[in-house]
């Protein structure tokens, strides 16, 4: 049975989060996950076992009130959804802005689902005014409503009980986390911040974000950081410093959908690093010999 998914989110770690697994150390007790998004990795790690509690964080408040939803109340945000869904059919661009308006307008948990299911490349993308402005995927009315339920239900299950959400910055999150916790991050790829290409919720500045790399070190906090990565010759991102003392390794995230529409066999190779804290309590050599990965070798 494949691991559940309810919230499709671009950029989501679900194909990559059996690789990532495998350098959890095996006494981990609590995931924290600063920039949860859909959450991929801390599903996979509920439903693997290779976690006890679980801490959910995200700047997009309305994003976690719906994992809220999802976890606490899920018949509600399931059937929610279905009469959402239902309610399209006839008039299916017509019905995705007016929910778009709603939700910009109310925040509601369940236009935000459905916005995600049904909107471009699940793409989430907000204006300077942080306001929902992605458009419909015309070719398709989204996810089926008894497959989002499925889902829902059975992430409930994974969930429930224990774990926490919470809206706070990333910087501030770091304040309460502890030697004990395990955090797994995710930020927004360079340039696709509300000051790039394209506008996502919140901006992940490079240097912010490097002191709290630097932080977490000071404070011997384990991490696992999902950052840049590479698509044939062409590097994305700007290096992290090497005094950070990270252990770099590439994961093959396969063809990249730009590449697959113009025909180019060009694969998709996704950065991982692994804090010191991690490194010396697993066998980074053992896993990458079974897992035939690599360590990096255009990154250095």
């Amino acid at each position: 049975m494949k691991i559940p998914h309810p919230i499709p989110y671009q950029g989501s770690k679900r194909n990559l989060a059996s690789q990532i697994l495998r350098f959890f150390p095996d006494d981990t007790q609590r995931l924290v996950e600063p920039f949860a998004g859909s959450a991929a990795v801390s599903v996979a790690s509920a439903y693997y076992f290779k976690a006890d509690s679980f801490w959910l964080n995200d700047i997009n408040k309305p994003l976690t009130r719906l994992w809220r939803k999802i976890i606490d109340d899920p018949e509600y945000i399931a059937g929610k959804y279905r009469d959402i869904w239902l309610e399209q059919i006839g008039k299916e661009e017509e019905h995705y802005y007016k929910i778009r308006a709603l939700f910009n307008e109310t925040h509601r948990p369940e236009y935000l689902l459905f916005l995600l299911a049904k909107c471009v490349k699940a793409a989430v993308r907000y204006n300077a005014n942080g306001e929902f402005n992605q458009s419909p995927d015309k070719r398709r009315k989204g996810r089926r409503p008894e497959k989002m339920r499925e889902d829902i239900l059975r992430v409930s299950k994974l969930l429930a009980g224990r774990t926490k959400i919470t809206a706070f910055s990333y910087e501030d999150l770091i304040d309460n986390l502890s030697a004990n916790d395990l955090v797994y991050l995710d930020p927004p790829y360079q340039g696709t911040g509300k000051n790039g290409g394209f506008r996502y919720f919140a901006d992940v500045g490079y240097d912010d974000f490097v002191t709290s790399l630097f932080l977490l070190n000071k404070k011997n906090i384990p991490f696992i950081l999902s950052y840049d990565g590479r698509t044939g010759n062409k590097i994305f991102g700007k290096p992290l410093p090497k005094e950070l003392n990270l252990t770099q390794l590439e994961l093959d995230a396969g063809r990249s959908s730009t590449a697959t529409l113009h025909n180019r066999k060009d694969r998709t190779f996704e950065a991982l690093y692994l804090s010191e804290s991690v490194a010396e309590r697993v066998c980074v050599a053992d896993i990458l010999h079974t897992n035939q990965m690599t360590t990096p070798t255009l990154f250095d």
